[in-house]
């Protein structure tokens, strides 16, 4: 059956595969048919993520903290060549007002969301480890696009970072016919938010800001990875798609 979102006999890079929306990418394309690599800090978890996709015995783990510049080197080198796809998903927050941030939080945080996925990116080009043609997303966010939050302004400056590289590598990379595009979600319900430093009755409250009254499933935003990965948007470059629930109208 044709089917223009397969991601069959294409071999995927997905950094942060263990966890939220990592997680859902990595068991999404596994259904569409890719070849998976998939790379986290915790084996536990990754190995959970790998024992949950269609057929892993195709997929290959790669532990490695991206925060490393070794490791990356290391994701580099057990990469096989060519990849069809690469997936930056990895990244975290450090919730703190501006004021109280210190130099170390400001380095930790811009390390694994913004200089991380570029190394890496840049490495795996470097090797000649990425198929032309062949599509890069980048995981961003809303935060520091169209928006931010209190205590968010190191996150919102990864993210904006994020975005303007990819369109800047979306015009580079462009004559090889490697596409960039990023990828823009709302509040996402992830294990984040399982801390308990939220409570039920606050998130329910911010859902009450977005026009369709909810968060959004870490699944919804692999499908939109999917699309931008398969030939279906083979036309599709420097793109920001901006997936939140109508949060960003209001």
């Amino acid at each position: 059956m044709y089917n223009p979102f397969s991601l069959e006999n294409k071999k995927i890079l997905v950094t942060g595969a263990s966890s939220g929306i990592g997680k859902a990418i990595a068991i999404e394309c596994s259904k569409m048919g890719a070849q998976l690599i998939m790379t986290a800090r915790n084996e536990e978890r990754l190995r959970d993520t790998l024992s949950s996709t269609y057929n892993p015995h195709l997929h290959q783990m790669v532990l490695a903290d991206l925060s490393n510049e070794k490791d990356i080197d290391d994701i580099v080198t057990l990469v096989p060549d060519k990849l069809d796809g690469i997936v930056q998903c990895a990244g975290f927050t450090i919730p703190k007002p501006f004021q109280f941030l210190s130099r170390d939080n400001i380095r930790d945080v811009m390390n694994v969301n913004f200089e991380a996925p570029i190394l890496l990116t840049q490495s795996l080009l470097k090797k000649k480890k990425i198929a032309n043609p062949s599509s890069i997303v980048f995981i961003s966010s809303i935060n520091g696009i169209l928006c931010s939050s209190p205590a968010g302004s190191i996150y919102a400056a990864s993210k904006g970072a994020i975005n303007g590289i990819a369109k800047n590598l979306a015009i580079e990379l462009a004559i090889k016919g490697i596409r960039v595009n990023s990828v823009n979600p709302g509040m996402v319900h992830t294990n984040i938010y399982e801390t308990g430093v939220i409570t039920e009755e606050q998130l329910m409250e911010d859902m009450k800001k977005y026009p369709l009254k909810r968060y959004g499933k870490p699944e919804e935003i692999a499908y939109a990875v999917i699309y931008l990965l398969s030939d279906a948007s083979s036309w599709v470059t420097g793109s920001n798609l901006v997936i939140d629930g109508g949060y960003t109208l209001l």
